[in-house]
């Protein structure tokens, strides 16, 4: 089954990517992107939009609270953000983006370079 993914900033402020249902108007199983200073730049972290109460990517955001819609999404960050949500390891011959799991046991968050 394939997924339209869509990248969005929420009225909140928040830079969330998911799962796009265009017939229910609606993101599913959501995640937030954060961003993160370190020494050699700019790291990003994505974990589940209610992190850290929900360690699953699970629920729904209505695009009313939708903001702004990015055009494209990198295939890289869809590909981490796929392997977050299913639990599965997908191949692709893009770049690497690092790995490690961010904050806890179910690999939901992973921090990309």
């Amino acid at each position: 089954m394939s997924y339209d993914i869509k990248l969005v900033k929420l009225v909140s402020g928040d830079t969330v990517i998911g799962k796009f249902l265009p017939e229910e108007n609606k993101i599913e199983e959501p995640a937030i992107i954060q961003t993160v200073p370190t020494q050699q730049g700019v790291q990003m972290m994505l974990l589940p939009f209610g992190y850290p109460f929900d360690s699953e990517m699970e629920g729904e955001i209505s695009m009313d609270h939708v903001m702004f819609q990015y055009k494209t999404c990198p295939e890289e960050l869809k590909t981490k953000y796929l392997e977050a949500a299913t639990n599965l390891t997908l191949s692709s011959g893009g770049l690497n983006l690092g790995g490690g799991a961010a904050g806890g046991g179910s690999g939901s968050g992973l921090i990309m370079k």
